[in-house]
């Protein structure tokens, strides 16, 4: 006689590591903050299976451009989970979207985000959602919508990544594009709050190498390198819409310098047979970069190809407008400041100079001088 077939437990989606219910918490706990975010345009609230957002203001433009983007916030995430802290991670998230975005004139309207994770631990999940929902509201964007995704075996428990995406609109006649550059024009620098969103794998790298704690108390920082590492990137959203608004057709070309530094992501801007030069004097990188640099050992070469080094977006500007963009930003509290000009460029390579980043064949970028101490 034929032995039975051993019976197995039953195996629900629970037991496989997918907790619903821990979902739903998750969701009632980010309502009040995804909800600031809303004005009339945003239709219906939470759970839906798409996010509405009324679009009927683009009957009054003749002819709307929607402008997307796209990303993340890399490794800065695992500063995030080592310190336990996960309230600001979202409102990085935002600026790498919406400040890619307003770089060519676009007003950001909304925004979803996508968050995965090993197991959902609501309160977590609610404070990453408070984050990107602080940043939409700092940037005047509705967060209309997301998803969190469990992963449990593909994921540990504590680990979990996010990342966004966004859609703007901008008047055909007024985006923003490099031919409106020529030689002349003056290239303003705007403030970063430190090192943004860009370069962390170099930063655990050289922390781990010099054997640095997230905890280790930093005199010339002011505070833990952790706490230093985690400040949130700066969102210029509404204020490059401000210069949009009052500069018109004298502002010719915005760059938002993230992954790649400063002179890669200047020279996707600027059209070719263009050169900028960038003076080094005008600006003090902030303390924290100086630190990496020297506990790393790392050449200015990398760290100018890898970080912001203290300008986390450019203007380049007609010259007869330089003076009202500096106030304009000084009125905004942001201290702007004149990094170089715009010249010909005759197509002769030049030693330090970038040029043909991202796969974009436009002008060329060199910094000279020294950093101000």
């Amino acid at each position: 006689m034929a032995s039975a077939e051993p019976v197995s437990p039953a195996l629900t989606y629970a037991s496989a590591g997918v907790d619903t219910e821990a979902g739903d918490r998750a969701v009632e706990l980010m309502k009040a903050s995804v909800k600031r975010t809303h004005g009339p345009e945003v239709l219906g609230g939470l759970g839906g299976f798409a996010g509405l957002y009324d679009a009927s203001f683009l009957t009054s433009y003749r002819r709307p451009l929607l402008a997307t983007s796209t990303d993340g916030v890399g490794t800065k995430i695992g500063i995030a989970r080592a310190l336990d802290v996960h309230d600001t991670i979202g409102i990085d998230l935002v600026g790498m979207v919406v400040d890619d975005i307003v770089v060519c004139g676009a007003r950001p309207l909304f925004m979803t985000d996508y968050i995965a994770v090993g197991k959902v631990v609501p309160e977590r999940i609610a404070a990453i959602v408070s984050g990107i929902a602080k940043g939409c509201e700092l940037s005047g964007t509705a967060l209309v919508g997301g998803e969190t995704a469990e992963h449990p075996g593909l994921m540990a428990p504590d680990e979990y990544d996010v990342a966004g995406a966004a859609t703007g609109v901008v008047e055909a006649d007024a985006m923003i594009s490099p031919d409106r550059v020529r030689p002349g024009d003056v290239v303003i620098g705007l403030p970063s709050s430190g090192i943004h969103s860009n370069g962390y794998s170099l930063v655990r790298g050289v922390l781990k190498q010099a054997g640095w704690s997230l905890e280790r108390d930093v005199p010339e920082l002011g505070r833990t390198i952790g706490e230093e590492l985690l400040e949130p990137t700066r969102i210029y959203t509404l204020d490059v819409l401000a210069a949009v608004e009052a500069l018109g057709t004298e502002l010719h070309a915005v760059s938002h310098v993230t992954g790649g530094g400063l002179a890669a992501n200047l020279a996707r801007v600027l059209p070719a047979g263009t050169s900028a030069v960038l003076d080094r004097s005008t600006w003090s990188p902030q303390p924290v970069f100086g630190l990496l640099t020297r506990l790393g050992s790392v050449p200015r070469a990398d760290a100018e190809g890898t970080f912001n080094l203290g300008v986390g977006m450019v203007l380049v500007v007609d010259a007869a407008a330089v003076n009202r963009t500096l106030e304009l930003f000084a009125g905004r509290n942001l201290a702007a400041w004149v990094l170089g000009e715009v010249g010909k460029h005759d197509g002769t390579a030049t030693e330090g100079s970038v040029q043909g980043t991202k796969g974009v064949d436009g002008g060329s970028v060199r910094l000279v001088g020294e950093y101000r101490a």
